[in-house]
């Protein structure tokens, strides 16, 4: 236990200062791959078996696209932790709104997280502002302990907002009031205004100014992030609609409207440059990888071809890194564009790649 205790401190170290980097080369990258792919490999058992069953070692894996991807679905039915479930400093879960079982991602420590989630919300989002007034629409991480989103938003707020930030969804729901208030003064003072939540917490802040009959013209600098998709708790709207409707109700361009894309089975987020043109083109830092994959094969597909998307985070270190989601997309210059969930023959694929998952996970 001390060995292995002292194992994960040297990599939580090794990741530290390789997130510090301004960039990574391709053999940077693929060196710390390797190395966190042999701790999950040695600390992982159910992820063990899985690459043992395909002939995936650390002998014998020499590049990083040849480490093999986890499902995500299989984060709802195993426990995949090189720590002890117990020992984690938090679980982030699934927010399960399909009803189906949630998922968990287990930390030992929080520090690689957070230090992912501030470094690349600096560089792609703040992207050398000053800080900034922040109205936040969903609950901060005290309210929800499990959700990745709660901690993401938590932080921004904290490492990048202004004294004159606030939380604008509490246990009664939208605070509407407060919300048209922080706008009102923002467009008065000509101050710079952030507007950031979970997509469909969106919906209703746009369907009450309608019918009021209000809008605002938000100052230059002034962005609106959405995340997450409308996951059924609101009306689904068209990403050209939704983004049009944010860019007339607050005065901004669509370029402002930033989209972030995460899940709880990574540690890392993805953003694009705005919205003025959907699909957007979405990228990551460099300790985060894509792929594009036939998921009955897993073979990497050309560049512009749909298939589904392959994740690879360093920073998703203590689970496991590399995810096959259930997500299309196709690799384009400058990173990748999201295109929604898969259907139909790549749908199959990915049920059958949960299986064998499963099955060899088990054995």
């Amino acid at each position: 236990m001390a060995a292995e205790t002292t194992e994960r401190a040297e990599i939580v170290g090794a990741l530290l200062d390789f997130l510090a980097r301004p960039s990574a080369t391709d053999a940077e990258f693929e060196a710390m791959a390797l190395r966190v792919f042999a701790h999950q490999f040695r600390h992982n058992e159910p992820y063990r078996r899985f690459a043992l069953r395909r002939g995936r070692t650390p002998l014998a894996v020499r590049r990083w696209r040849d480490i093999p991807a986890v499902p995500i679905k299989a984060f709802k039915d195993l426990i995949l932790s090189c720590c002890p479930p117990e020992a984690a400093e938090r679980v982030f879960m699934t927010s399960g709104t399909t009803g189906d079982a949630r998922g968990r991602s287990y930390h030992p420590t929080m520090a690689v997280w957070d230090r992912s989630m501030r470094d690349n919300f600096r560089d792609r989002v703040m992207r050398g502002r000053a800080p900034i007034r922040m109205g936040i629409l969903f609950p901060d991480d005290e309210a929800l302990p499990n959700s990745s989103l709660a901690r993401y938003l938590t932080l921004a707020r904290r490492e990048f907002g202004t004294a004159g930030s606030a939380g604008l969804v509490g246990p009664s729901g939208l605070d509407l009031a407060g919300l048209l208030t922080a706008l009102a003064d923002a467009e008065a003072a000509g101050e710079p205004y952030a507007l950031l939540g979970a997509s469909y917490a969106f919906v209703p802040v746009l369907d009450a100014l309608a019918a009021s009959g209000r809008r605002f013209a938000l100052p230059e600098g002034s962005f609106v992030l959405d995340t997450g998709g409308f996951k059924g708790r609101s009306r689904e709207l068209d990403p050209d609609a939704f983004y049009d409707g944010l860019s007339a109700a607050f005065g901004i361009a669509r370029s402002a409207c930033l989209n972030m894309y995460g899940m709880t089975e990574l540690s890392t987020q993805f953003y694009d440059d705005g919205n003025a043109v959907y699909p957007s083109v979405k990228s990551g830092p460099h300790w985060i990888r894509s792929r594009v994959v036939d998921p009955l094969t897993g073979e990497d597909l050309p560049a512009g071809e749909r298939g589904v998307l392959v994740h690879h985070d360093l920073a998703h270190f203590n689970a496991v890194s590399a995810i096959l989601t259930e997500d299309a997309g196709e690799i384009v210059p400058g990173g990748f564009r999201l295109l929604g969930r898969v259907d139909g023959e790549a749908s199959k694929g990915c049920s059958v790649a949960v299986a064998e998952f499963l099955a060899a996970a088990r054995a």
